[in-house]
């Protein structure tokens, strides 16, 4: 017996100890059925192990739970692989937050044994906050088979690949500009930097040109928005092609305030519609310089330390090459060790002081900030691990551009093959102990003549002096699987027995020459993200599971992370397993909110699922989700529209009580397909149509159009519809139709049951059993039983006749509201030019159409009645007589008015448009928004139109 009212807190719960009880979605659970079922899996991306569900992962987590649930129920053996991700930085950021937070030791107090030994402790705590979320969404995930990128088998996985990457020339150590986060002291990926626009200035330095008694220019201008990197500066570059410039190249300018000759070089990055034509390079700290400088050779200077603050002492770089003299001395001693930003502005104060600037301009520019540390992030010179991802990157173009992949929208291809044509060295190292820690391990080189090796020229900021480093001496490496590999190579290299110790400074300490350390960076989280399709399976083992279940069937994801997961599992997959990871790739939309902004926390927009799982349902969020998902277009989440969802699950519960209290109970061997009534033949072939409809959607990923047919199906067919039509039927003294009605209300409600489950798992779920309580026993739970196949041939005629008077019905009521004509207010019909057969159905369904269309008479004539408003259906005329019901010219007045007011509004809105300004500067939230706002407002008016037309005929 169904409850009186649709309760979600109390029927969620219940249903997921049903499905976990029965083992639902276990991978091969199909097996047991049909042996020959064919595997159909997903991989999740997964969350981070520090995350709480946020509206992307409802997204996209409600779309992937659709597919595996619509494919368990075609009998299709699933496997949605569930996981999560160490996420380095967020788990180890927030570790050490918390031992602050404590007062306990820090990191680095703790030493790397003591604080793994925590983090881990922390994620068998706290770690499975976003499964448990997952869960309450419904994700019908395989949970037995749940994978962590740093469980065993995923770090056997990564080490191998490392190995086996590095052995084949692909991975490899490099200096390089990264990413650098001076706060956390790491390098980090694209994804983590937050371009965020501010007010700036550009400052315009006047570089001396040496020997400028010679030359018609005595300075050359260069312009910058970040003074302290001048420093560093090792070149001037021009365009090859500017005239005012090509005398000078090859010439050089005295750097200010440090005295370095650097050259005037020619480069197309110069570009000579922009200031004066000249910029100044500086390769340690700008990613263009930075090619600039390999590509004319420069001296690369880097001026920073991993804090962001100034490093000119000692710095061999800083003073290679430059004589000692006053001005670099005092630079020295004024600057080093200070803050980038004091850096800065003492710079300019001096630049000032020396009249070498020639303005200072306000701009507006994009400065990058770590999204975790929420500091600026600088371009960093330092040695790091890399994948020659160019290489791996050629297999992976091939496969799509093939077909073996296919992208959905198709668009998103585009996007793809201009980031791996383009495709950059990928650094894969990171300086955090959270991770997989670099399978290298590292040893001194030493020199009989020099063992010491540390000593290094450099200024002192007073005098020329002899100082020491802290650079290392020369160091080699291996890379192995494991310590006892390393160590063994390491002894074949020395000759002799060799020991593991912490680091290069405990090496030093004791035997420089018989100790080797491992390399204390871990990698890239991406990098082990990247085997996901395969390393989850079970890889580098040959297992059962990765024979069935690889390649997978689809990848669900957000278009931010093409580059950074999709592409690079493409690579590793095609590298290793010599296939794709998966066949499809189908990228969603953002979730933005209800005026189509981006949700952020400093914008106060952000929704939170679950606050929206507590207040509406699982279900009500995910309708909602898959409703809006249409492809390539944002899912403006409204409020509203959740709560309309939530309505539309207790209308579907209040329709299975009517059914219930009217004894709609399951019938043994009904056959819907042979109903006699036209009602009910007409509700199967509309079940048929949806069954159709839904399937096909689904199976092209239109995840929109699916849940849109189910909805038109269960609200406005069954419910508005077929259940009022069937109320006279259940209250009549014809027992045949009454039961033949019932048996078919039951069936169709079922069907509404499957088609809505992969939407609405939870109260479709609590359905299916509580009415299985009568009638033939359930096979199943009703996440295993059979999805809808759907008939050709169902009754065309039945189709007609019922559409017939709910066409009619639906003119008439949206007639009477134009009119605004009192709902208490009887009006008669008039049908004119009408066939034997209109007059028949009008007369087999008078009753109904008079109660359910407010009508007094229903009557027939050759032309419509004077004083009427009239459409025409089908061959027929219709016709209300409304003369002297309402007040016509008041009426026509008012529709006047009405469309006036909705005229008006797109006049402003296609004056805003023809504004230049306003569609260049406007956001693109607000310029879709006037748009949707016109288009309303002209379907408004046009209706009114019709209205007011319709009032012509009347006297």
């Amino acid at each position: 017996m169904l409850e009186k009212t649709y309760d979600h807190a109390a029927i969620e719960p219940r249903m997921s100890k049903a499905w976990e009880d029965a083992e639902a979605f276990r991978a091969g659970k199909a097996l047991e059925v049909n042996p020959k079922a064919e595997p159909y899996s997903i991989v999740i991306p997964p969350p981070n192990v520090t995350g709480s569900l946020h509206m992307g992962h409802a997204l996209n987590n409600t779309l992937q739970d659709v597919l595996a649930r619509f494919y368990r129920m075609r009998g299709r053996d699933v496997l949605w692989q569930p996981g999560t991700d160490h996420a380095g930085i967020a788990t180890q950021s927030l570790v050490e937050r918390q031992l602050a937070e404590k007062q306990e030791p820090s990191r680095r107090d703790l030493g790397r044994e003591e604080f793994l030994r925590r983090v881990w402790a922390w994620k068998e705590h706290s770690g499975g906050t976003i499964v448990n979320q997952l869960k309450r969404l419904g994700a019908s995930c395989d949970w037995s088979r749940e994978r962590f990128t740093m469980d065993e088998g995923l770090s056997r996985a990564v080490v191998k690949v490392f190995v086996d990457l590095y052995n084949d020339g692909l991975i490899y150590k490099d200096k390089r500009l990264v990413n650098w986060d001076p706060k956390l002291q790491t390098a980090i990926s694209d994804l983590e930097v937050i371009p965020v626009e501010t007010k700036g200035h550009l400052w315009y330095f006047k570089y001396p040109i040496k020997d400028a008694e010679n030359h018609e220019r005595k300075f050359v201008v260069v312009a910058t928005t970040r003074p302290e990197t001048m420093l560093g500066d090792t070149a001037v570059a021009v365009n090859p092609e500017d005239e005012r410039w090509k005398p000078y190249i090859g010439k050089t300018v005295v750097l200010p305030l440090v005295g370095r000759e650097i050259p005037i070089v020619a480069d197309e990055h110069a570009d000579p519609e922009q200031g004066s034509g000249a910029v100044k390079i500086t390769p340690a700290h700008d990613f263009n310089d930075f090619e600039v400088g390999r590509r004319c050779d420069l001296d690369i200077v880097n001026i920073l330390d991993k804090a962001g603050n100034i490093l000119l002492s000692p710095n061999i770089d800083f003073t290679r090459g430059v004589t000692a003299n006053p001005e670099i001395l005092s630079t020295i001693a004024d600057f080093n060790g200070l803050n980038r930003f004091e850096a800065r502005k003492k710079i300019v104060e001096r630049m000032e002081e020396r009249g070498l600037i020639e303005k200072i301009e306000p701009h507006t520019l994009k400065v990058p900030y770590g999204d975790r540390s929420n500091v600026v992030i600088e371009p960093y010179l330092t040695d790091q691990w890399y994948v020659d991802a160019k290489t791996l990157a050629q297999p992976a173009l091939a496969a799509v551009r093939e077909g073996k992949t296919r992208f959905v929208p198709e668009n998103w291809r585009t996007v793809y093959f201009q980031w791996l044509e383009n495709i950059q060295p990928w650094c894969i190292s990171r300086q955090l102990w959270w991770g997989h820690q670099i399978p290298a391990w590292y040893g001194f080189k030493v020199d009989d003549e020099d063992p010491s090796q540390l000593a290094v020229i450099g200024f002192d900021g007073k005098n020329q002096t002899k100082t020491t480093s802290d650079r290392p001496m020369d160091q080699w490496w291996v890379v192995a699987n494991n310590e006892e590999e390393a160590l063994a190579k390491a002894r074949e290299y020395y000759g002799r027995d060799v020991m593991l110790v912490e680091s290069a400074r405990e090496a030093l300490e004791r035997f420089p020459d018989r100790c080797i350390w491992r390399d204390e960076d871990v990698l890239d989280t991406w990098f082990s993200s990247g085997l996901w399709p395969f390393s989850t399976l079970g890889w580098p083992d040959e297992t059962p599971e990765l024979a069935r279940y690889y390649p997978t069937s689809v990848l669900v994801t957000g278009f931010d992370i093409i580059f950074f997961w999709v592409a690079r599992m493409m690579m590793l997959g095609l590298h290793f397993k010599k296939e794709v990871p998966f066949r499809d790739v189908y990228i969603h939309a953002l979730v933005r909110d209800e005026k189509g902004a981006k949700m952020s926390k400093s914008k106060g927009n952000v929704v939170d699922p679950l606050s929206v799982m507590d207040n509406y349902g699982a279900d009500a969020l995910r309708f909602t989700m898959a409703a809006m998902a249409a492809q390539g277009r944002d899912v403006k989440l409204s409020m509203q529209r959740i709560e309309g969802y939530r309505n539309f699950a207790t209308k579907l519960w209040n329709a299975a009580r009517f059914c219930e209290m009217n004894g709609c109970v399951r019938k043994e061997g009904f056959d819907p397909a042979g109903a006699k009534l036209t009602l009910n033949r007409w509700i199967y072939a509309e079940s048929q149509a949806t069954a159709a409809a839904v399937t096909e959607a689904i199976e092209a990923y239109r995840f929109n159009d699916a849940a849109g047919a189910v909805y038109r199906f269960v609200w406005n067919r069954f419910c508005d519809w077929y259940l009022e039509f069937a109320k006279p039927v259940f209250m009549g003294e014809d027992e045949a139709a009454k039961a033949e009605t019932q048996a078919m209300a039951a069936w169709a409600l079922d069907e509404i049951l499957k088609l809505l489950h992969p939407f609405m798992p939870f109260v479709t779920e609590e359905l299916w059993t509580v009415t299985g309580e009568e009638g033939p026993a359930r096979e199943s739970l009703l996440a295993l039983a059979s999805w809808p196949e759907p008939a050709k041939d169902t009754d065309a005629r039945a189709l007609a006749e019922i559409d017939w008077v709910i066409d009619l019905i639906s003119e008439i009521r949206s007639l009477r509201s134009e009119m605004n004509v009192p709902p208490a207010t009887l009006l008669p019909l008039t049908l004119s030019g009408a066939t034997e057969d209109t007059k028949a159905r009008a007369a087999r369904y008078e009753a109904f159409l008079k109660r359910m269309a407010r009508l007094s008479d229903i009557g027939f004539a050759d032309v419509p009645p004077q004083g009427s408003a009239q459409f025409v259906l089908g061959e027929a005329t219709m016709a209300l007589a409304l003369a002297g019901v309402i007040d016509i010219a008041a009426e026509r007045e008012r529709l006047k008015k009405e469309i006036g007011k909705h005229e008006s509004e797109i006049t402003k809105i296609d004056a805003r448009f023809a504004n230049e300004q306003f569609v260049a500067k406007a956001a693109e939230e607000v310029l879709e928004d006037n748009r949707e706002r016109r288009a309303e407002a002209e379907a408004a008016a046009e209706r009114l139109k019709a209205a007011l037309q319709r009032l012509a005929n009347v006297a």
